[in-house]
């Protein structure tokens, strides 16, 4: 419990089998109340590594239901366990646990209902060996959103996200693509409802066995990006446009 508020780790998991471990072990469980993982149909023993490390909380899809379809288990399975903060935390080892602290105190005395670990803020990505492709589109796509959301993120693509229970239950997550999209379709969702989104800087690794999407889907993932934005302006212009369908 964080100032009387529980607090839940969800990790959206595909093939994290060889990082899973390391992950775990960092995050702060004196902090943290529970920790759900969702397996998304992995092809390796990332399930069996769960168990033996002593997660708690273990979902299995029985097919493959993508990266936001993942997501959707996770918030779901939060919520019924009753989360007052729920923090989005990958078990590749991209983003260091160390900052759940962080992420947590800020949700939790009330400065932001969200927090977003940032790896533009500062010099994270490209140190931590970010591509240049992806850092130069992030940057782009980043300006293009800002402009059409009227808003100041330093990045909308950090998959290192902290909730409270009010914005889980006030967005329709349900409603979200069930492919990489769903994060921005989220995001839509936060700003609309009147939320604001607080960051803090994140350093980042990029190795071998951490989770990234190929240039093709990279590609498909921008567009939707750029869709859903241009759809969130006619919206707010009056067009009668539903932002997820």
């Amino acid at each position: 419990m964080y100032e009387g508020k529980k607090v839940i780790v969800v990790m959206p998991a595909y093939k994290a089998a060889l990082t899973l471990e390391k992950t775990y072990k960092e995050i702060p469980h004196d902090w943290v109340d529970e920790v759900i993982l969702v397996d998304d149909y992995s092809p390796d023993n990332t399930v069996e590594v769960a168990q033996q490390i002593g997660i708690k909380h273990i979902i299995r899809h029985d097919k493959n239901k993508g990266y936001g379809g993942n997501q959707k288990s996770c918030y779901t399975k939060a919520l019924e366990l009753g989360g007052d903060i729920v923090i989005m935390l990958h078990p590749d080892y991209q983003y260091t646990p160390m900052l759940l602290k962080a992420m947590i105190s800020i949700i939790g005395n009330g400065l932001y209902p969200v927090v977003f670990a940032s790896r533009i803020l500062g010099k994270g990505a490209l140190k931590g060996g970010m591509p240049i492709y992806k850092y130069i589109a992030n940057r782009i796509l980043t300006l293009f959103q800002n402009i059409l959301i009227d808003q100041k993120l330093s990045e909308y693509h950090t998959g290192y996200r902290a909730f409270s229970k009010e914005v889980l239950e006030a967005v329709d997550f349900t409603k979200c693509d069930d492919d990489f999209v769903f994060d921005n379709q989220m995001i839509l969702q936060i700003f609309w409802k009147g939320f604001e989104v607080g960051e803090v800087t994140c350093p980042t690794k990029y190795f071998e066995e951490a989770s990234s999407i190929n240039f093709k889907r990279s590609s498909i993932y921008g567009l939707g990006v750029i869709w859903y934005s241009i759809r969130y302006r006619l919206a707010k212009w009056g067009c009668k446009w539903e932002l997820m369908n």
